[in-house]
């Protein structure tokens, strides 16, 4: 696992500043702590930071073709690296190294732009071949590994493994794009392809970027998409033995390496999976992190000892404090822009547990998105059958009235908590869908943003996001299609984020095998009644995986790493909650409504409303604009808000 960046000058042949060069690839040292080089030559210049895995003597980056006219910067792994290795040296090329970077030239090569439908893995790379005057980027195909890349007014082409390494260029202006604002209000991250700034941009998963001198438009192109297509008649238990073999496949082309090797244990379902194919194809005991929580309504760590002593795992738990709040800034630090999942938190805890012991980790992230395992689908499916015996005509205004009358019941049970659902229910299945994802649904938005901020997005609404996804996507089924449009943004968005920006920190590599492509496209192809079941989610995993894990394991109700924002903000971070959200920080923005602002503190902390989630938004975003912008100037120095 590595940092990657690279300047390329699309307008002439200039020199590279090797300076600025590696000013910019030392803000990721983080990524790569072992080793840290540069290349340029006229006109184009790349870095790398490198934590060794494979290949720890020989595999140091920028590598080259045997002729040095093709260099590549690389960041993630190529599983199937022996495989395509020994057949490009069937086809005449010859490898210096046993290290998965080489097949990447040498498949570049050979197949040109094609060669990233051959690599298995995850991955994001810069490469540069002088003879086709020619710089080609690449991104895996779920979003693992990210890359970011901007175009400057000057010319150049500048890409990173993260946002900050482009801030270090003095060329990169600093301005904020209104649109992403309001994704970020909404979502609580910034989907794919946008940045908080309006001149950086992040490459969508799956897709490829050319680029030759003289070139004046970014064109990225999709080579990748997750089929969604139904496998040809299976009995239930067919599909059952036929996804034990996958999964157990799929794991065990993750568990190369050269150094320590482990995984993370949550005692969730997805993990366990992971940790009990693990326990069967590995010699040695398999090395298992987790984090215990000292409230038990939060904590998870019996469950993970059980998996642990039923496979003869080496368990190492450490404790985190739900007081854990000294994190706040560190974390708009390492994410470089706006981000308000929590759950970074507990994961970066649990990241510097397991770099202790081991420098790859295994975790069972996407398992909820193949498997349909989040509780917001089953309700999503509730609402489907309702909107399915009701035209919209009908049902926009009964439900909408009744949502706009029936009061708001944060404490309630869920079944009496009707006004979302009602609201839900009067809109359409995406916007409906949207309506449940959101951190802060349109009205709350409307009220939270100033008058002047509304204009600058022009009508513009963070559900164009997934309306977007759902014209182009490859299923209509309605459980399937919003498990593609998480896929295409949740995931990619903020989990896949979280746990990159979290284990970078501790210079950890996690692979994740339940997004290995092959076993995404197959799972696809299960009908969607089999991961969602009799109300039951992630079904079909689950019956395949009796054999392996205890049923209080796989059946109990999902936990998650949830933290107590609501306690925290009437209690411990009562003050400072304020006078951060109350400050001159937000205030001088011009972006807010600060009298809503505070309305939502005084109703929270009275106990009136649960506004945690929308506050701990704020909180992230006023903690993001000091750690980004000088904030002793003048902010309208500092902040411009265009529409992209």
């Amino acid at each position: 696992m590595c940092g990657i960046v690279g300047i390329f000058d699309t307008h002439s042949k200039n020199e590279i500043s090797r300076q600025l060069l590696n000013g910019m690839n030392q803000t990721q040292v983080h990524r790569g702590p072992d080793e840290g080089e540069l290349y340029t030559e006229p006109g184009i210049g790349l870095g790398h930071r490198r934590l060794s895995i494979m290949d720890v003597s020989s595999g140091q980056q920028p590598l080259f073709n045997e002729d040095g006219s093709v260099v590549v910067v690389f960041n993630g792994e190529i599983y199937n690296y022996q495989e395509l290795a020994k057949e490009l040296a069937e086809l005449g090329h010859h490898f210096r190294t046993h290290c998965d970077t080489e097949v990447i030239v040498h498949g570049w090569e050979e197949w040109g732009e094609q060669c990233v439908n051959r690599f298995r893995g995850m991955f994001a790379f810069g490469l540069w071949d002088r003879n086709r005057d020619t710089l080609f980027v690449a991104r895996d195909r779920l979003g693992i590994k990210p890359l970011y890349y901007a175009l400057l007014a000057n010319g150049l082409f500048i890409f990173a493994s993260e946002l900050k390494a482009l801030l270090a260029h003095p060329d990169f202006v600093r301005e904020m794009d209104a649109r992403a604002i309001e994704d970020y209000f909404a979502y609580g991250y910034i989907p794919e392809p946008k940045t908080i700034f309006r001149h950086a941009h992040k490459l969508l998963p799956g897709h490829i970027l050319t680029l030759q001198s003289g070139q004046q438009s970014l064109q990225p192109r999709q080579y990748w998409d997750i089929p969604f297509q139904l496998h040809g008649a299976m009995e239930e238990r067919e599909i059952q033995d036929e996804l034990i073999i996958r999964l157990r496949e799929a794991v065990g082309s993750h568990l190369m390496s050269e150094v320590p090797l482990g995984a993370f244990l949550s005692g969730g379902v997805d993990s366990s999976a992971v940790v009990a194919m693990m326990g069967g194809l590995m010699k040695d005991p398999v090395n298992t992190c987790s984090i215990s929580f000292s409230d038990p309504a939060f904590d998870e760590s019996d469950y993970a000892q059980k998996v642990a002593e039923r496979y003869h795992t080496c368990h190492y738990v450490d404790q985190v404090e739900q007081d854990d709040f000294d994190l706040i800034d560190k974390l708009a630090s390492l994410y470089d822009e706006p981000f308000a999942d929590s759950s970074a938190m507990p994961t970066y805890r649990v990241c510097a547990l397991a770099r202790k012991r081991v420098t790859v980790a295994l975790s069972g992230d996407g398992g909820d998105e193949n498997f349909a395992g989040y509780r917001r689908y089953r309700w999503h499916m509730y609402e489907e059958q309702l909107r399915s015996r009701l035209p919209i005509g009908l049902r926009k205004p009964l439900f909408g009235l009744l949502g706009y009358l029936y009061p708001k019941a944060d404490w309630a049970p869920r079944f009496l908590r009707a006004k979302a659902t009602f609201e839900t229910l009067a809109r359409d299945s995406v916007e409906g869908y949207f309506h449940s994802v959101s951190i802060m649904d349109d009205k709350m938005r409307q009220r939270l943003f100033s008058p002047s901020f509304k204009n600058s997005l022009q009508d513009y609404r963070a559900v164009e996001i997934l309306r977007g996804y759902a014209d182009k996507s490859p299923t209509q089924d309605p459980l399937s299609l919003i498990q593609y449009l998480d896929m295409k943004t949740y995931l990619v968005g903020d989990i896949l984020t979280k746990v990159d920006r979290a284990s970078m920190a501790h210079s950890l590599e996690v692979r994740v095998p339940l997004l290995d492509h092959k076993l995404v496209e197959w799972i696809s192809g299960i009908p969607a009644s089999l991961k969602l079941h009799n109300h039951e989610g992630k079904y079909i995993l689950k019956k395949a995986l009796e054999d392996y894990l205890p049923d209080d394991v796989l059946y109990r109700n999902k936990m998650g790493f949830a933290v107590p924002l609501a306690k925290w903000f009437r209690g411990e971070l009562r003050e400072r909650v304020r006078k951060s959200l109350l400050s001159k920080t937000l205030a001088e923005t011009g972006i807010f409504n600060m009298n809503f602002i505070e309305e939502m503190l005084d109703q929270h902390q009275s106990g009136r409303r649960d506004y945690s989630a929308p506050l701990w938004t704020l909180l992230m975003f006023e903690s993001f604009l000091r750690n980004t912008f000088h904030l002793e100037k003048a902010f309208s120095d500092a902040l411009v808000f265009k529409v992209v």
